[in-house]
């Protein structure tokens, strides 16, 4: 099964669409949570998700925008952004969203949105951490996004220690023999310096992680966010993958 992988949208329907026009043919969408929050477009991204088959996950702000995170946990910018897409989301899009679990299995895999230590609100940033987040999850791999960052971590269990892997690669990279934290970074705002969405194809019978990156028209995002009264900075760090 050839699946695409994506996490944190984030309501930017645009870069959604160019990851979708650029991903060779896939069976199945796994969506690691962040479906809204900072965009311009969260209904439309909710539905677009929904004309595929998938399975998807509960972020934080999927959970800000429902009302089940408080709002006083977020930066400033954060905070409007999620309180803005409170007010426009339609019923369909809040069941749709309401109904997500924060993490679950799939085969050899555990998903989480942030971490299988605190899957709704957690960073794994570094190495450290994340050897400890290998002792919260059974299974060989964990996929998990929220840092918007695209990043492998691969556990040495007999130096009891383990080391990222940072893309790109030229090639997928093949999973196993070592267990693995794997993160496809951000479709909608991307942090680490490259303003293109990035995603994973994620291929189930050759076990390869394929790390993929899509321009798209970042202008026509921050017109409408601007059009929509979001704040400046979330505007401006589009175009810098910061």
């Amino acid at each position: 099964m050839q699946c695409l992988v994506i996490s944190d949208v984030h309501a930017n329907l645009a870069a959604l669409e160019a990851v979708l026009n650029d991903a060779p043919d896939f069976d199945e969408i796994w969506c690691l949570g962040d479906l809204v929050g900072y965009g311009p477009s969260p209904n439309e991204c909710v539905e677009r998700i929904q004309k595929f088959p998938h399975i998807s996950l509960a972020g934080n702000h999927d959970w800000a925008a429902l009302g089940k995170l408080d709002l006083s946990n977020f930066n400033i910018d954060a905070r409007t952004a999620n309180a803005w897409t409170r007010s426009e989301l339609t019923p369909a899009a809040r069941e749709y969203l309401g109904q997500l679990s924060t993490h679950m299995e799939q085969g050899e895999f555990c998903l989480a949105h942030a971490s299988p230590r605190k899957p709704v609100w957690e960073y794994i940033i570094d190495a450290n951490l994340a050897y400890v987040n290998f002792k919260h999850f059974s299974t060989p791999f964990c996929l998990v996004g929220h840092t918007h960052v695209p990043l492998v971590f691969e556990l040495d269990e007999q130096q009891q220690r383990c080391r990222p892997l940072i893309p790109p690669f030229p090639e997928p990279l093949p999973l196993g023999p070592h267990r693995m934290i794997l993160n496809p970074g951000s479709v909608g705002q991307s942090r680490d310096g490259d303003p293109r969405a990035s995603y994973v194809m994620f291929d189930t019978e050759n076990m390869t992680w394929d790390f993929r990156r899509v321009v798209y028209p970042v202008e026509i995002v921050q017109e409408r966010m601007r059009a929509r009264g979001l704040p400046r900075r979330l505007i401006e760090r589009l175009e810098m993958g910061r």
